[in-house]
């Protein structure tokens, strides 16, 4: 039986939501690697919407699962029902959602929180040493939720910037990594690419993704 990764989205456009194109290259590898993936963001209004063509918060209000379930097809189900206990590992793609939806990382730094069941979920895949593969800004998202967890993690945003500052505050270490890289931190089972961290191209940060795909398959006896 294929073994079953959690995606979890936070919406849907790289300024207010997930990055659409890291997101599709976390689905698109995860199932060349032989992976089941199932979809979940939190059932919740966006922070804010932006127009990706001016850059400019709309004024509109939107849901994230509603959102995210733009990326995933429909496929998706709210956050508050994922478990570990049905899920092999996890994967957080990028985008300013996660620091924005997810969390409250873009406005707050390392004084920020993250939602409660992304918390609880992050919690069960550390207790159970299951992977979890972090992309772009999420990394610095998911040290966040690592220091409320007592843990400290080897990790990486790409290059040595505010937000790897921000992780060595949290608590966390911080290693420069190439855009078409992951770093992998084995004792914790925690993999992080930084993607769009970089300017670069859908080539080179999905080089990036698939490395770290790549890890978590070997890990979970791919």
């Amino acid at each position: 039986m294929a073994k079953r990764i959690g995606v979890i989205l936070s919406g849907c456009g790289h300024l207010d939501g997930s990055e659409i194109q890291e997101a599709v290259l976390t689905l698109f590898f995860l199932e060349r690697a032989g992976f089941e993936v199932a979809c979940f963001a939190p059932d919740k209004p966006q922070l804010h919407v932006i127009n990706h063509l001016t850059r400019e918060p709309t004024g509109e209000t939107r849901n994230v699962l509603v959102e995210s379930a733009r990326i995933a097809r429909g496929e998706i189900r709210p956050l508050a029902k994922a478990s570990m206990a049905d899920l092999d590992g996890l994967a957080l793609p990028g985008g300013l959602g996660a620091a924005k939806n997810l969390s409250d990382f873009a406005a707050k730094g390392a004084g920020a929180s993250v939602d409660p069941d992304l918390l609880r979920l992050v919690g069960e895949a550390v207790s159970a040493k299951k992977p979890i593969l972090a992309v772009c800004i999420s990394p610095a998202v998911l040290a966040v939720a690592l220091k409320h967890l007592g843990v400290a993690a080897t990790l990486t945003v790409g290059e040595a910037d505010g937000a790897a500052k921000a992780i060595e505050a949290l608590g966390s270490h911080h290693r420069v990594c190439p855009v078409s890289r992951a770093v992998a931190d084995e004792a914790h089972r925690i993999i992080s690419a930084p993607a769009y961290m970089y300017d670069a191209s859908p080539k080179d940060i999905g080089a990036g993704i698939e490395d770290g795909v790549a890890v978590m398959k070997q890990w979970l006896g791919g």
